[in-house]
């Protein structure tokens, strides 16, 4: 099978499986694969894109949280139908405006309804592949974190490969829906010294370590309070940010 598209050249901060996902979405809307078609192997566009098979996964994952393409085992990955754009998913958070902190704060809380207990469920189900996606993901969040790139991609697939492991996949469906915009972006605020930022890192960093080291050892309480402890300082950096700043954080 030959492969028609090629990574765009970088610009800006824009991660490696950030310009591979984009890539790879506008050759699904251009029709170069068309619906219910077969993407090319992993070992292809890890190749003709010059990225590694840890690049072209997590871009995989992008586009399956945005159900354009879907894995069947042993067979490969599918180009999905369009999403409908009517219809309850569609209803679904229709006026959430992700740039809005308010609006942040509220997606945070029912994201920790959900993954809390995703989280658990990861603990006791996670088959030794899927573990293994975890923790590579986890690694390409800190590589993200330590080189000074945006993380949102990354920080996405992770969460999404914590649904996925729970082995139901209304979980995956559930991130799905809402999209890579619950993942935090305006954590660090323009203002912060250098030292604020690293501390910040930091802490994101040893969070997502504490989640995965707990998931990676069975442990099921210890995975959902990793997960609260996050989820909810996550919920308290935004609402120190909403008691600061007047407008939407951009």
């Amino acid at each position: 099978m030959s492969v028609q598209t090629k990574l765009q050249p970088g610009t800006g901060t824009g991660t490696l499986t950030s310009r591979l996902a984009d890539t790879l979405r506008r050759a699904i809307a251009a029709g170069q694969f068309a619906t219910g078609g077969k993407l090319p192997s992993e070992a292809q566009l890890s190749e003709a894109h010059g990225v590694s098979r840890t690049v072209v996964r997590e871009a995989i994952a992008a586009l399956r949280a945005d159900r354009l393409v879907e894995a069947r085992q042993g067979a490969g990955v599918f180009v999905l139908d369009a999403p409908p754009t009517t219809g309850p998913a569609s209803l679904f958070l229709q006026d959430v405006d992700p740039v809005r902190v308010s609006s942040m704060i509220e997606l945070l809380e029912l994201r920790t309804a959900v993954e809390v207990e995703a989280a658990g469920l990861a603990a006791l189900r996670r088959s030794p592949a899927q573990e293994e996606v975890i923790i590579e993901r986890h690694y390409a969040v800190r590589a993200c974190l330590n080189a000074g790139v945006s993380s949102v991609e990354a920080d996405f697939a992770l969460h999404l490969a914590i649904a996925e492991a729970t082995n139901n996949p209304r979980f995956r469906e559930f991130l799905a829906i809402i999209g890579r915009n619950v993942i935090p972006r305006g954590a660090l605020r323009n203002d912060d010294s250098e030292q604020d930022q690293s501390a910040y890192i930091a802490m994101l960093d040893n969070e997502h370590d504490d989640i995965v080291i707990a998931i990676s050892n069975g442990d099921e309480e210890g995975a959902r309070e990793a997960m609260r402890r996050h989820l909810r300082g996550s919920q308290a950096r935004y609402r120190t940010l909403l008691r600061e700043q007047r407008g939407p954080v951009r």
